[in-house]
């Protein structure tokens, strides 16, 4: 099993990571520099001198492409037992990066985060950063988990070929590899690890608003296209309403043609077009018509149970609705295809490599 640490303009806490991983962890260390610049070459020649071996980027590219180039190394290299990847900041401690490793090797098709409780002196930048998208994961993704923000991710050998393929090139790609993780078959699993901050977290690369925008932005936009779907189908109902005088043609058309709005939405930007038409098309409508039923039924149940104004009702019912639909849609609809167990990725990974000592 390989260490891979993906590396943009690191500091001596590398170096005092790579000897405490020397002094607790039987496992190779790969380090990405992602286009860190000349200045910071003495850091990475310390680490390749160390034992390590070092593929360059020329320029910085992300940490999801620092990531996807390790992964086609270790893929080249015919690397049989997994990879834990581990950030370069002194996050985590050489116990927690073996700890991890161990629990990867009992699954050959779950992933392990080394999940921080976030207790202490933890800056509230990444307090706040975290449980923000902890939370916004576990609504949208329909399970939970603690940390989605951790660097410190174990994934088994055979994960690596649908790893390259994930979408993502910077800090999003870990989020993306979350949410498309259930869906492609495999599982997650946490192990709790410790929390490490030191002097407020200077070292780290995450820049809280526009990072934490790029990290949710893979949730907001099925949050986004929910929206405008219901905006479209609540102003053509009560056009259609007024229109006909009655409710059920209203709810049909304007359902119908708020519904295509919302599954070409889904089709080419959520889920950004990885199932074919003619397979998520069917099963979109048939789920289309029985949330149009519910969607009548439920309608009707609270206007004149209540006597609620029409408008209020509506907002009320789609509240109702919007998890149903989106765990179906999620399970269901745009499921990305099962991995195939006997499928290889031979593409060769960019950069150059140093020597392994």
């Amino acid at each position: 099993m390989k260490i891979l640490i993906p590396a943009y303009e690191p500091g001596e806490k590398m170096i005092q990571l790579i000897m405490n991983i020397e002094r607790y962890c039987d496992m190779k260390i790969l380090i990405v520099d992602d286009g860190s610049g000349e200045s910071y070459a003495p850091v990475f020649n310390k680490a390749e001198e160390m034992g390590c071996t070092i593929i360059r980027h020329a320029v910085n590219k992300g940490k999801g492409e620092a990531l996807k180039t390790g992964f086609r190394y270790i893929i080249e290299t015919g690397e049989a037992e997994g990879v834990v990847c581990a950030d370069c900041d002194g996050q985590h401690t050489a116990e927690d990066i073996c700890k991890v490793a161990s629990e990867v090797q009992k699954d050959k098709k779950t992933a392990v985060l080394g999940s921080r409780k976030f207790n202490g002196a933890v800056p509230l930048r990444s307090r706040l950063g975290n449980y923000t998208a902890a939370k916004m994961f576990s609504f949208c993704a329909g399970y939970e988990v603690h940390d989605t923000q951790t660097g410190l991710r174990g994934y088994p050998a055979e994960m690596l070929p649908w790893l390259c393929k994930v979408d993502g090139s910077r800090f999003e790609y870990e989020m993306n590899i979350l949410l498309k993780m259930k869906p492609s078959g495999y599982s997650v699993r946490e192990t709790v690890i410790k929390t490490i901050y030191d002097d407020r977290n200077k070292s780290s690369h995450f820049r809280t608003f526009r990072d934490t925008f790029l990290v949710l932005k893979p949730v907001a936009r099925f949050m986004a296209s929910s929206a405008l779907s219901g905006l479209l189908d609540f102003g053509l109902l009560l056009a259609f309403e007024r229109l006909f005088g009655r409710l059920m043609p209203a709810v049909i058309l304007s359902r119908g043609i708020s519904s295509i709005f919302n599954y070409s939405c889904n089709r080419y930007f959520v889920f950004k077009g990885k199932q074919k038409t003619i397979e998520s098309a069917p099963r979109y409508f048939i789920l289309v018509f029985v949330n149009m039923l519910l969607n009548y039924v439920i309608l009707n149940f609270i206007l004149y149970a209540t006597g609620l104004p029409l408008a209020l009702a509506k907002i009320i019912t789609e509240i109702l609705q919007f998890m149903f639909s989106y765990t179906i849609q999620k399970k269901f609809v745009f499921a990305t295809e099962r991995v195939n167990e006997s499928e290889t990725n031979r593409s060769r990974f960019p950069g150059s490599v140093g020597n392994k000592r």
